[in-house]
């Protein structure tokens, strides 16, 4: 099967940005060094994390970069993905029945 990499890399750099976005508005909301708290308690770790003031231009420069990141590991995936399909589609069957026409 055949996929797409502007789709493949529009949905994964949607999903990066998307992500960093809802990490952005945690700072903004100042609810970010809690959630960093609670998931470094739950990997057992104990290291000292102190978050910076929000900025939005920072935010901005974050969430784009994520969502240029993303775009461009999810077209690389399915330009790779389509590569090591490339013996089995010129295998595949067609699924047209010769001679019939319809």
């Amino acid at each position: 099967m055949k996929i797409s990499p502007f789709r493949t890399g529009a949905a994964v750099g949607l999903f990066a940005g998307l992500w960093h976005l809802a990490w952005s508005s945690l700072v903004a909301a100042g609810w970010a060094q809690s959630v960093i708290g609670f998931f470094l308690w739950i990997h057992f770790l104990d290291v000292p994390v102190r978050l910076q003031p929000f900025d939005a231009t920072l935010a901005a420069t974050l969430v784009l970069v994520t969502g240029a990141l993303g775009f461009a590991a999810g077209w690389l995936l399915a330009v790779i993905w389509n590569w090591l399909q490339r013996d089995r589609m010129a295998h595949k069957p067609s699924g047209r029945i010769v001679g019939h026409r319809g």
